[in-house]
């Protein structure tokens, strides 16, 4: 009956114990190998290092919870607690971050940096506080390339094409802009839409590029760098404001520290990811002149205008000055 007791006792202790460390579910909807996908597993360890039988870390990638349009609402409930969903999600909460998506408004991924680490930059991190989210931290995949299977040289190749785009109304434009027909497609139905003709083509980074295999369904990529894929570390407000002051402070640091080696990681990655796809040998890779370019940008340019209204004047303005570096 002793023992009994005490087994009894030792139970309640440790389920008391587990009811005082902190569960983190980070969802998100890339592979493990990604720049997301090991920024996710780096938090994890160091969070688990730094703030042992505080706090423990679960990951869930590949949309294996939800993707990131279900997320926002998970986040709400409480049944998960970090996301990392593209910029280009978030119109619903606040059109600020549309800046992001603007074709060519950064020359660079330098650019982005100065962007995001600036007054402006930082000051959207809370603008989507009235509906109860607040952003963490900015985590770069990398610059966007153009596919088809056609060459996409000059913006009117891209004429009549079917081009895949995330939920965002600035892409849209963009691709409306050049004559093209954008379809708002889920990321994990990328691959199949390419191979069944759904779709002609689409925009993306070398990491993605080469994680979900779109060179095997893409004859053509052309080195625009004309926008960015950058990732938004988003979590519950209220969850985030209501943890031990120590412990939020710890996070904090660790999401900058993890943040520095995802962005670093991110462009190593893509350097390797550009080469394995020509490499490959099923696509080609077409690097497009100085005047090439420069009729993309034309043609694309007046996105900025037609979205001025939603993002801020002031936003686009301190984000192109940031193009000159400091």
């Amino acid at each position: 009956m002793k023992f009994l007791t005490v087994c009894l006792a030792l139970l309640a202790l440790s389920a008391c114990q587990d009811d005082k460390i902190i569960k983190i579910k980070f969802s998100h909807i890339v592979a493990d190998n990604t720049p997301k996908g090991i920024g996710a597993k780096r938090f994890k360890q160091l969070v688990e290092e730094r703030l042992k039988g505080k706090v423990v870390v679960e990951i869930y990638p590949n949309a294996q919870l939800y993707d990131d349009n279900k997320v926002m609402e998970a986040l709400l409930l409480g049944d998960v607690q970090l996301a990392a969903p593209s910029l280009a999600k978030f119109k619903k909460y606040t059109k600020k971050l549309q800046v992001f998506d603007l074709p060519f408004l950064f020359k660079d991924i330098h650019a982005v940096d100065r962007f995001q680490a600036g007054e402006v930059g930082q000051k959207l991190l809370t603008s989507m506080d009235k509906y109860g989210y607040l952003g963490l931290t900015y985590w770069h995949n990398g610059m966007k390339q153009l596919s088809a299977n056609t060459a996409l040289r000059i913006p009117t190749d891209a004429k009549g094409l079917k081009f895949r785009i995330q939920q965002s109304d600035v892409i849209q434009a963009q691709f409306q802009a050049v004559g093209a027909s954008p379809q708002k497609l889920a990321y994990t139905e990328v691959y199949n839409a390419l191979q069944t003709g759904v779709v002609d083509g689409q925009e993306n980074t070398w990491s993605n590029i080469r994680s979900k295999k779109f060179y095997e369904v893409q004859k053509y990529f052309s080195e625009t760098n004309h926008g960015i894929i950058d990732y938004l570390i988003v979590t519950n407000a209220k969850f985030w404001r209501g943890l031990p002051a120590d412990i939020r402070i710890e996070l904090e640091k660790i999401l900058v520290e993890v943040g520095k080696e995802v962005n670093q990681l991110a462009q190593e990655i893509a350097k390797k990811d550009r080469q394995t796809v020509i490499d490959s040998g099923r696509t080609k890779v077409l690097q497009l002149t100085a005047d090439e370019l420069a009729q993309w940008r034309t043609a694309m340019q007046p996105v900025w205008k037609q979205f001025e209204d939603d993002i801020g004047k002031e936003v686009i303005e301190a984000a192109n000055k940031d193009n000159v570096s400091r």
